[in-house]
């Protein structure tokens, strides 16, 4: 199921097809600020209350935690700001330098079904795609056009470290995102509450139809949605639940790192984990169009006193 949810490199074979990348975005070499909010700490109850997660993604127990004072993105960072990065430092990301990453089968740009290279066996629906990057996120062919606040994808945990070496922050641990993310509810299933659509709003962007092979959103939409597109939570921070899986600081396993939030293909009859205490997995040189993430930072220090 984690492999379905997050396929990681190595799931298709073959070697990538020569393609033609498109020039990059002209923006700022500055890092961008980030609108992060700050945190005060303290402890709270980490895991799932509600025995829903599945067994190997070991959500559980429910514990008591302590996190100490932070600071975290409100919102997942947007192609706007990767792009300062990449202009500024000339970052190749590791689906750029292997070539490809994994596209969901019906977001595949029509130019890019030439460069398909497999299926990953056991989650046909994800593509392994030569020439797919954070820059053309559907394949060769396809672009950011009007996506510049959208959540950044196929990036891997390494870019993500790259990025936040150069903006000066870090990634968010794990136990500092739950805590933001539940935005101050006590053992919450999701960032405004127990119920998906308490008042009978869509609340976050996940799958609505049939997964994997029809969404019945108005137009079939599929795909990312700007990071500030839902209500925050009661912290300030967007989009916890779905739109984009985000990668954490800790270690899943001896060769993998964890992720956080879901994404926009996360549905109750295939992958819950929309849930606040959800977790996954992936290798850290792997990406998908579905993952990104958002940074965090320790508290600044005081400067000396006034003379």
């Amino acid at each position: 199921m984690s492999a379905c949810c997050t396929p990681g490199r190595g799931c298709t074979g073959g070697h990538p097809a020569a393609v033609e990348l498109l020039p990059l975005p002209t923006v700022r070499t500055s890092p961008p600020p980030h609108p992060m909010v700050e945190l005060p700490g303290g402890t709270f109850r980490m895991g799932d209350a509600f025995g829903e997660g599945y067994p190997t993604d070991r959500e559980g127990p429910v514990r008591e935690v302590t996190v100490a004072p932070f600071a975290i993105d409100a919102t997942a960072v947007t192609n706007a700001r990767y792009a300062a990065f990449v202009e500024a430092t000339g970052h190749r990301t590791d689906a750029e330098r292997f070539g490809s990453s994994f596209v969901f089968h019906l977001l595949l740009h029509p130019d890019a079904e030439r460069h398909v290279l497999g299926r990953v066996p056991q989650a046909p629906w994800w593509l392994g795609v030569a020439g797919a990057a954070w820059h053309s996120p559907e394949g060769p062919g396809s672009d950011l056009e009007g996506r510049a606040d959208h959540p950044v994808v196929h990036i891997s945990y390494d870019d993500a470290l790259a990025y936040c070496a150069w903006a000066g922050v870090r990634l968010p641990t794990e136990a500092e995102w739950e805590y933001a993310a539940r935005g101050g509810l006590d053992s919450a299933r999701y960032p405004w509450g127990d119920e998906f659509t308490p008042d009978g709003r869509e609340r976050c962007n996940t799958w609505i139809g049939t997964f994997p092979h029809r969404s019945e959103r108005p137009g079939g939409r599929i795909g990312t949605v700007p990071v500030t597109a839902y209500e925050p939570n009661g912290y300030g921070l967007h989009n916890t639940s779905g739109n984009v899986w985000e990668w954490c600081a800790d270690a899943f396993g001896p060769a993998e790192r964890v992720i956080r939030g879901g994404s926009y293909l996360c549905h109750a009859s295939y992958c819950n984990r929309y849930r606040v205490a959800a977790r996954s997995h992936n290798t850290p040189d792997s990406s998908t169009g579905h993952g990104g993430f958002r940074c965090a930072r320790s508290p600044l220090p005081e400067g000396p006193a006034p003379a």
